[in-house]
C-alpha cells in the first residue's frame, strides 16, 4: 500500500512537471489557419460530392443512381463541418460566407480569404476526381470530352441547366434553394430556438442538404453555392473540355455565382424577421427564477447566449 501511495505521489509530481509547448510548425496567424481550415474542409466535401456524382455517371447507373449523389454531398457537407467547423465555421459556399457578413456574423475583410479558400477547395478536389476517374470518364465518353450530349461528363464537376428549364427559371430555382438553406442554417444555429444538439451540428447541416437535393435538385442539379460552380468549371474548361462550359445553357454559368448570395441574404433576412428578432428576453426558466426571487444572468449574458 505504502509502495502504491509512493508511485501515485510520484506520478502526480511528474504531471506537474510537464509543460504544455505548441508545436514548432504551429501557424499563429488567423488568416492562415482559417484560409487552411476553410481550404481543406472544401476540398473533402467537393472530393466526396464529386466523386458521388462521377461513380453514378461513369457507372452508368451500376454503381448508384440520383439519390446516391444526394447522400454523397449531404454526407459530404458533414464531413467538412468535422474537418473545419471549430476553426473557420466550415462555410464551403460563398454565398454562406456573403450572409455571414451581412448580419454581422463574419467581418468583411474576411470575406475574400473565405471564397478564394472554398474557390481553391473547389478547384483542387474537381482536378483530384478527375485524376481517379480518368480511365472511367474516358472510357464512359470515348475520349470525347462534351458538356451536352448522351455522353456529356462535363456535368460531373459543374451544375447545367435541364433542357426545359429558362435563364429566369434557373435564377428563382437558385435563389429559393440557397435562401431554404440559410434559413434553416439560421435556425440550427439560433440557441434560443431549437438548434442542432451540441456535438451533432455536422449531421444537421449534412441532412438539410440531402433535403434540398431530394427536393429542389431537379432542375439545375442545386449548386446552391458559388465557388462549389466556378471551380470545377474552371477545372473543366482547362482539362478538355474547353469554353462551352461556359456557354452552355445559354450561357448559365453566372446564374450559380450571382442568385446564390441573394438567396441566401433572403432566406436568413426572413428567419431573422420573422423568428429571431421576436425571442423573449427571458427564457421560461428565467423567468420563474425571477418570479421566485432566484439570481439571473445579466442581461447582456442572456443576450449573448
Amino acid at each position: 500500500m505504502k509502495d502504491l501511495v509512493q508511485s501515485i505521489d510520484l506520478g502526480a509530481s511528474q504531471r506537474k512537471a510537464v509543460t504544455v509547448t505548441r508545436p514548432r510548425v504551429w501557424i499563429k496567424n488567423e488568416f492562415v489557419r482559417v484560409g487552411l481550415a476553410e481550404s481543406l474542409c472544401t476540398y473533402v466535401m467537393m472530393t466526396f460530392g464529386l466523386g458521388s456524382v462521377a461513380q453514378v455517371v461513369t457507372g452508368q447507373g451500376a454503381y448508384g443512381q440520383y439519390v446516391s449523389i444526394n447522400l454523397g454531398f449531404g454526407l459530404a457537407v458533414a464531413m467538412g463541418v468535422h474537418v473545419g467547423g471549430k476553426v473557420s465555421g466550415a462555410h464551403m459556399n460563398a454565398a454562406v460566407s456573403f450572409t455571414m457578413c451581412v448580419f454581422g456574423r463574419l467581418a468583411w475583410k474576411m470575406l475574400p480569404l473565405y471564397v478564394f479558400a472554398q474557390f481553391l477547395g473547389s478547384f483542387l478536389a474537381a482536378g483530384t476526381i478527375y485524376a481517379v476517374y480518368y480511365e472511367a470518364i474516358y472510357s464512359y465518353c470515348g475520349g470525347n470530352l462534351t458538356v451536352t450530349g448522351v455522353k456529356a461528363t462535363a456535368g460531373i464537376f459543374a451544375t447545367y441547366p435541364a433542357p426545359y428549364l429558362s435563364l429566369m427559371g434557373g435564377f428563382i430555382d437558385q435563389v429559393f434553394g440557397t435562401a431554404m438553406l440559410l434559413l434553416c442554417l439560421m435556425a440550427l444555429s439560433d440557441q434560443k430556438n431549437k438548434p442542432a444538439a451540441a456535438g451533432n451540428e455536422p449531421v444537421a447541416v449534412g441532412l438539410l442538404v440531402l433535403l434540398i437535393g431530394i427536393s429542389l435538385g431537379s432542375n439545375s442539379g442545386y449548386a446552391i453555392n458559388p465557388t462549389r460552380d466556378i471551380g470545377p468549371r474552371v477545372f473543366t474548361a482547362l482539362a478538355g473540355w474547353g469554353v462551352d462550359v461556359f456557354r452552355s445553357g445559354n450561357g448559365w454559368w453566372w446564374v450559380p455565382l450571382v442568385a446564390p448570395p441573394i438567396g441566401g441574404v433572403i432566406g436568413a433576412g426572413l428567419y431573422k424577421a420573422l423568428v429571431e428578432l421576436h425571442h423573449p428576453l427571458f427564457s421560461d426558466q428565467d423567468r420563474q427564477a425571477l418570479e421566485s426571487g432566484e439570481e439571473t444572468a445579466p442581461l447582456e449574458k442572456q443576450e449573448a447566449i
